[in-house]
């Protein structure tokens, strides 16, 4: 278990972010979750938040600022929760790109100049940058952008469909548990946990680990 360990973390207000934090918190090694929200929130136990603009020019900078400060207490790791699921019908691919790849690329920038080593990236299943469909060729391009930065160990979550989400229709989680494999379903707090795990657990591991529906639920196991 990684002793004194603090998450700083983009997208905690979402619906897998949101599983996620209380995830962190419920370990007792992990001394502080630091969210970077656009609006304040209301702060907790161990909880902190630091209001940025995610659009503005210098992010990735402010986020740098952040994670120095959070570094400065001990170790640290940072997790991208952002995404827009199946809201992203609604967006157009400009819109998509703006998101995650500007401001996930800019905050994942960010943490790598201040030093944290480990990266924890929300994805999706079968991202690919050369696929046909948008919101699948958009989340292989954030995977890029951010592979391309160069964390020393860099987990990439590709759920299928999370039950569980208030952005997944109960029909759809009914289909998906027809699907078997990593296309099928994942709840959103076996998600949470397994990302919580590979921060507690494997922060010292290099490499780039690809943890999909199987896998994130073996993760999430160890944390019992």
């Amino acid at each position: 278990m990684n002793q004194n360990f603090a998450a700083l973390i983009l997208g905690g207000t979402g619906q897998v972010g949101g599983a996620a934090v209380p995830e962190l918190l419920a370990i007792p090694e992990c001394r502080e979750v630091v969210m970077i929200t656009r609006k304040p929130i209301a702060p907790r136990s161990r909880l902190s938040n630091v209001v940025l603009d995610t659009g503005a020019a210098d992010f990735a900078e402010r986020t740098a600022a952040v994670a120095r400060e959070v570094l400065s207490q001990g170790p640290a790791s940072a997790v991208s929760c952002v995404g827009v699921g199946s809201g992203s019908m609604r967006w157009s691919e400009g819109e998509l790109k703006r998101l995650e790849l500007g401001v996930v690329g800019a905050f994942a920038r960010g943490c790598h100049s201040a030093g944290i080593a480990q990266f924890c990236l929300l994805s999706a299943v079968g991202s690919t940058a050369r696929s046909r469909f948008r919101y699948v060729r958009v989340m292989g391009m954030k995977e890029d952008t951010v592979r391309s930065i160069g964390f020393p160990r860099l987990a990439i979550f590709r759920p299928g469909i999370i039950v569980g989400n208030a952005h997944t229709p109960a029909w759809v989680g009914w289909l998906g548990s027809l699907v078997p494999g990593r296309f099928g379903n994942i709840d959103q707090r076996i998600l949470g946990r397994s990302i919580a795990a590979e921060i507690a657990l494997h922060s010292q591991e290099t490499g780039v680990v690809i943890c999909e529906n199987a896998a994130m639920k073996k993760l999430a196991a160890q944390l019992h």
